[in-house]
C-alpha cells in the first residue's frame, strides 16, 4: 500500500530492453535505500515495482508488458526522473489517501495554469474513467494524492477534463514541475470511489 506522499525523485541510470521486458536502474539516495530489501515495493511514477537487486547506489526494478502498455514508464529513458515512494509500514501517518500502485491508464495534460506560488494542471480522460471523478475527490497522479479541482467536458465532448493544483512543496519534490501539454501521466483512481460508483450504477441499471 503507498498513501501518495512522494518522498522525492530518482534518475533512471539504465534502461535494460528485452523482448516486451525492460529493467529501470535508478539511484536512490541514501534515505530512501534505508532498510531496503530485494523483493519490496517501490512506487515508481505511482507504479508499484519490486526490487530485483541492489548495488550500492543502484537499485533495479523490472517492468513487464502490461506495465509497459498501461504506463508512462514504458517512455522512461536513460536520464529521466520518476516519482519515488517506499511502501507504507503500518503505524505510518497517511497524509494523503489509500493508493495501491496499480495504474487505471494515462491522462494527457492538455492546460497549465501559471499563478503565484501555484501552477494549476488540466488533465483529459474519456468517460469510462472520468465517471470516477469529482471535485474535491481524491486521485493519484504519476503516484502523488492529489485533490481534484475542477471538472469540465472535453471541447470535443470525447470526455471530461479535471484540474489539480499544485504548491511550491508538490512542484519541487515531484516530477509534475516538468510535466507540459502533451505529456502523459498515469493515473489511478481512489479504489472506494470507483467501487460506490459502479455499485450506484448497477442498482439504477437494474430498475430500469
Amino acid at each position: 500500500m503507498f498513501t501518495g506522499i512522494v518522498q522525492g525523485t530518482a534518475v533512471v541510470i539504465e534502461v535494460h530492453e528485452l523482448e516486451e521486458f525492460r529493467t529501470h536502474v535508478v539511484a536512490l539516495s541514501p534515505d530512501m535505500r534505508e532498510g531496503l530489501e530485494i523483493g519490496a515495493s517501490v512506487a515508481h511514477n505511482g507504479v508499484c515495482l519490486t526490487v530485483t537487486a541492489i548495488e550500492g547506489d543502484n537499485v533495479s526494478f523490472d517492468l513487464m508488458r502490461e506495465t509497459l502498455r498501461l504506463t508512462n514508464l514504458g517512455a522512461v529513458v536513460k536520464g529521466d526522473r520518476v516519482n519515488i515512494e517506499r511502501a507504507a509500514r503500518f503505524g505510518d501517518e497517511i497524509g494523503g489517501h489509500s493508493m495501491s500502485g496499480h495504474i487505471i491508464c494515462m491522462a494527457p495534460v492538455v492546460a497549465i495554469e501559471e499563478a503565484p506560488n501555484n501552477r494549476r494542471l488540466w488533465f483529459s480522460l474519456p468517460d469510462t474513467i472520468g465517471r470516477f471523478v469529482f471535485e474535491k475527490g481524491y486521485i493519484g497522479v504519476d503516484g502523488i494524492s492529489l485533490t481534484v479541482g475542477d471538472v469540465r467536458r472535453s471541447t470535443d465532448d470525447s470526455g471530461i477534463e479535471f484540474s489539480v493544483n499544485l504548491i511550491p512543496e508538490t512542484l519541487s519534490r515531484t516530477v509534475l514541475s516538468e510535466r507540459v501539454p502533451g505529456d502523459e501521466v498515469n493515473i489511478e483512481i481512489d479504489p472506494q470511489t470507483q467501487v460506490i460508483v459502479e455499485t450506484v450504477e448497477r442498482v439504477l441499471a437494474k430498475r430500469l
